[in-house]
């Protein structure tokens, strides 16, 4: 009498060779991964529904974590956000001002010191647009001290306080407050870039579950006939997971798409804004890695929103030893 093996396969107790047991594994799987293809496309619009609302579930968070990575990025090439300015004394040469930037150099605590001479300070004003109210001062007058831009190498308040002691600084200028508040928004940011992405990732496994279900109520019928001619759980639940993943996979590509068409969208208008403040900071998509990361995780997602619904559906209906 033909029964299913352990592989749900029908076979007979002398099987030959080249129907082995991890052969007939791989070909269900094969099978299972095409036939679901083709009921994946065989439904076009209700396949298209369920992926556009897995898409926009996904595309949220990640868009927030897009956004974040940005700002992230912007606010670290702002190199003046960690500056500190050191205004010298009117009495200060430009001599004794390059010896203290070079010993100021030689501290553990700076990465980086930048002299700025008075000729210097007049020139950058004058760039500015203020040429006629230095000329208004009269030949000679120069009234700006030497500047030291001192980059730290460690905290910034603690170089800060340090700088404001040396007898030649008569002004220390330096602002973290509000780097120190757009680290506190960006943590925040992220943490609820995490909540969303776990609630609607739920919801991305909730859909596609639901529609997993309804195609395991069309086929009840067939289900229980492989269930009592012998078919392992396995056997019947691969097709059923390969179309979660096929839902999975067009959901994470799609949401990749989209996120890609904002970023082009957004990308001109951002450039240009960023030029008018003088720096070159464009916005950045994902990276190819990433993106193909964001297309696995969509399908394992997909895929255990199928598993889910179809071991729940398999035990409900195993059939019971008389």
């Amino acid at each position: 009498m033909n029964s299913y093996d352990g592989n749900g396969e029908r076979g007979t107790g002398n099987r030959s060779a080249h129907h082995s047991a991890p052969g007939a594994w791989f070909d269900h799987h094969v099978y299972s991964l095409v036939a679901s293809l083709g009921r994946f496309l065989g439904k076009p619009w209700s396949s298209a529904l369920t992926v556009g609302v897995m898409a926009v579930a996904l595309a949220l968070p990640l868009g927030l974590w897009l956004v974040l990575g940005n700002v992230a990025r912007f606010s670290g090439q702002v190199q003046q956000s960690r500056e500190i300015g050191v205004f010298l004394k009117q009495d200060v040469d430009v001599a004794r001002a390059r010896a203290l930037a070079d010993a100021l150099r030689n501290r553990n605590d700076v990465a980086q010191v930048e002299l700025r001479t008075p000729e210097q300070g007049l020139e950058e004003l004058r760039a500015a647009g203020l040429g006629e109210a230095i000329d208004a001062l009269g030949d000679g007058a120069n009234p700006l001290p030497s500047l030291l831009v001192v980059t730290p190498a460690g905290d910034e308040a603690l170089l800060a306080s340090s700088l404001g002691t040396l007898p030649e600084a008569a002004l220390v200028q330096h602002d973290a407050l509000w780097r120190q508040r757009l680290d506190g928004w960006l943590r925040f940011g992220n943490r609820v870039a995490l909540v969303l992405a776990v609630l609607l990732g739920l919801g991305a496994l909730l859909v596609v579950g639901n529609t997993v279900r309804l195609d395991i109520q069309s086929r009840r019928e067939e289900i229980a006939v492989l269930q009592h001619l012998g078919a392992t759980d396995g056997f019947i639940r691969r097709p059923f997971l390969y179309l979660g993943a096929w839902y999975g996979l067009a959901a994470g590509a799609l949401a990749i798409g989209l996120l890609t068409l904002a970023a082009l969208a957004l990308r001109e208008p951002l450039s240009a804004l960023a030029a008018s403040y003088g720096s070159d900071f464009a916005l950045a998509g994902f990276a190819p890695a990433a993106a193909l990361g964001v297309v696995a995780g969509a399908a394992l997602l997909g895929w255990l929103g199928a598993g889910v619904v179809t071991g729940h559906f398999l035990r409900q209906t195993r059939p019971t030893d008389p």
